[in-house]
């Protein structure tokens, strides 16, 4: 597995499951709330500052993902997504990559067609069943609990940038 995490340099995730453990919070205005990991956003903050890519492909739009990946320094933010396959192909496209290059994780049904082409297709802990069977990898954490941080480590061990991610620190305190 740490051959084929190596050539990815690009990392593609779903939003409700993996980023947040899928409940979608509304209030009396209908203003939604989500809740993220911070140690998810580490993780993600890390595999950019170290050169990796990551992108969003969602089915649902919310204010509230868009806030969030700004935060992050996400730039590749693809929401109310009905054919995520036709986005996945025009990002690869658009980035010049191939297949192999590039890592989904997801955790429903939605996200099995892009199991099939992507390299590494990953599913976190308590995805769907047929997820985690099409996956290669299968995360020790459930989504929004840490599952994303989880991939980003394995991914930056991989490609021999974790004393480089945790130099991050040193050099910006």
């Amino acid at each position: 597995m740490k051959e084929a995490l190596k050539k990815i340099k690009l990392l593609l995730l779903d939003v409700d499951g993996v980023l947040t453990d899928g409940k979608i919070i509304y209030d009396d205005q209908g203003l939604e709330t989500k809740f993220f990991n911070v140690k998810d956003g580490v993780g993600i903050r890390l595999l950019i500052e170290c050169g990796l890519e990551v992108g969003i492909i969602t089915g649902r739009v919310s204010r509230v993902v868009q806030h969030r990946c700004a935060n992050l320094g996400i730039k590749k933010v693809y929401q109310g997504v009905s054919n995520k396959v036709a986005t996945y192909k025009k990002i690869i496209e658009e980035c010049a990559l191939s297949e192999e290059e590039v890592a989904y994780m997801g955790d429903d049904l939605p996200d099995l067609p892009l199991f099939d082409l992507v390299g590494v297709p990953i599913a976190v802990a308590d995805a769907h069943e047929l997820v985690r069977k099409k996956a290669r990898i299968v995360t020790r954490a459930e989504g929004g609990q840490g599952a994303v941080r989880e991939i980003c480590e394995m991914l930056l061990k991989a490609h021999e940038l974790w004393d480089k991610a945790i130099a991050f620190f040193y050099h910006n305190t």
